[in-house]
């Protein structure tokens, strides 16, 4: 049974090979992997009606986080009763790290704000479509700094938070089911005709998964807000107001939290508009959004994860 202070250090060595070496290659990244077995079951699943649909989708769901969570907690297992605590240690960490992404945001981040310092709109319209879903291909600067702070914003929490909150509590296998879900949202969770019933499953298991990481992320955003002398004010009252106007109930709060504390009013072209148009967006927002980002995942691991590994480190 792991001692109660290796998963402080899992956690401190898993966050310090994301920022020192980012992300691995792509040919071997579990996430990546989990996209790849998704399509390639979802193939596999014939469209049989909406009911047996949905049902198949559930299956899905269970197989894939299965396929992932369970041969991690069997390596980990292994390593920890059979070779000893410091292969058990760098196992864990270096899977850990696969599920979530500090330093990557800020690699595809900061090159849209040199593009559109640069005045190449259409460069910045490339880069900004690696990130978002939305096509990019007719969006003018305001609307591209736009899409790049809400991503920054919402990547907070599906991308750093919430994996470090479900290794807090489930340890390394839970942030991996849980990218495992993410990845699962993300590859069938569409409201299309093609998507809506087999994603079903995988779109409600991540609202669910995502709900409480989302609102505590936003109430340290509005911390983190006040500590960088950003209008702390008007992200907890935009938070309040605009937190309900996205599709998804969780999106909502990362993003209006992040709109009214950098005073400007975020946009999704026919979707919603979060914040009030105090301010023009520039580039610069998007460095003071990483700003918010990097110090809202400080103080949610200070405050939330490093307890929480402290008193449920048994379960790592």
């Amino acid at each position: 049974m792991p001692s109660f202070y290796e998963p402080l250090i899992i956690l401190v060595l898993a966050i310090g090979i994301d920022l020192l070496l980012g992300e691995p290659p792509r040919h071997i990244h579990p996430t990546v992997w989990m996209g790849n077995v998704t399509a390639f079951l979802k193939s596999k699943i014939q469209i049989r009606g909406a009911l047996r649909e949905k049902l198949k989708g559930v299956l899905l769901v269970l197989v894939v986080i299965a396929l992932f969570s369970l041969p991690t907690r069997l390596l980990l297992d292994v390593l920890s009763s059979g070779i000893g605590p410091i292969m058990y240690i760098i196992a864990g960490a270096l899977i850990f790290k696969t599920t979530f992404a500090i330093k990557s945001m800020r690699d595809h981040v900061l090159p849209v704000v040199q593009a559109l310092k640069e005045g190449s709109t259409d460069r910045a319209r490339q880069l900004v479509q690696r990130v978002v879903r939305r096509d990019t291909s007719t969006l003018g600067e305001r609307h591209l700094v736009s899409a790049t702070v809400e991503t920054i914003a919402e990547g907070t929490v599906d991308g750093i938070t919430s994996p470090l909150f479900y290794f807090a509590i489930l340890g390394v296998p839970g942030a991996v089911a849980y990218r495992a879900v993410n990845t699962l949202d993300s590859t069938v969770g569409y409201r299309d005709s093609e998507y809506m019933n087999i994603g079903w499953a995988s779109a409600k298991l991540d609202t669910l998964l995502n709900f409480l990481p989302a609102r505590i992320t936003a109430m340290l955003m509005v911390l983190a807000a006040y500590i960088l002398g950003e209008d702390w004010r008007n992200a907890w009252r935009i938070l309040r107001r605009d937190s309900g106007k996205t599709e998804s109930v969780n999106a909502g709060w990362p993003m209006s939290t992040m709109a009214g504390a950098l005073n400007v009013q975020l946009e999704k072209l026919g979707h919603y508009v979060l914040g009030d148009d105090n301010e023009p967006l520039t580039p610069e927002h998007i460095v003071k959004a990483l700003k918010i980002m990097h110090l809202t995942t400080l103080l949610f691991t200070a405050m939330l994860v490093l307890p929480l590994c402290v008193i449920v480190g048994w379960v790592v």
